[in-house]
């Protein structure tokens, strides 16, 4: 098996897609040198990754785009979750269940688990995701409501937190505005 990798640009800076047998095993925004990357990615997946352009890439570039644009809510995409272990795959997927233009505290999501204490836990998940924005890591905040977080990028978060309340905010001003 062979994995290939896209680097996709965004508002946010590049993308790095990773995909193996037509699954995205990872997807997220990266600030290092793409060779570094790819290899640690490499390493965890214990095989080469090599550069292409495999049709799960494809669709998440478009993906990504129309979700940067405001036009989507919710990704479709095939997620390998191979990255991902016991508690840490369970908390990602009910960070998948909360709305777009809402956020949760990571409590919060604790409680929609198996582990409902387990708040730092979902921390570590959120902070160890091999998938970004696509499993909205960027929606989970502390008790206090401050951000936290998001890979070393709060402004990263906070511009994606900000995206997602902005085109809400449109869905709601829009019908009035065609009276």
């Amino acid at each position: 098996m062979t994995a290939r990798f896209v680097v996709h640009p965004s508002p946010i800076g590049d993308i790095l897609i990773v995909v193996v047998d037509d699954g995205i095993v990872s997807l997220h925004p990266f600030d290092a040198p793409v060779g570094v990357e790819v290899e640690r990615i490499g390493r965890a997946l214990g095989m080469a990754i090599e550069p292409g352009d495999p049709v799960a890439a494809a669709l998440a570039s478009t993906q990504l785009d129309e979700y940067f644009d405001g036009s989507r809510r919710i990704f479709d995409l095939p997620l390998d979750w191979r990255l991902t272990r016991g508690y840490t795959t369970e908390a990602l997927h009910a960070v998948s269940d909360i709305p777009y233009g809402e956020v949760a505290g990571y409590g919060e999501v604790a409680r929609s688990t198996s582990s409902p204490r387990a708040a730092r836990a979902v921390g570590t998940a959120c902070a160890t995701t091999p998938f970004s924005i696509v499993v909205p890591v960027h929606r989970v905040v502390r008790a206090d409501g401050s951000l936290g977080e998001y890979g070393g990028r709060p402004d990263v978060k906070r511009f994606l937190i900000d995206l997602e309340q902005s085109v809400v905010a449109d869905d709601l001003t829009e019908p009035a505005a065609s009276e």
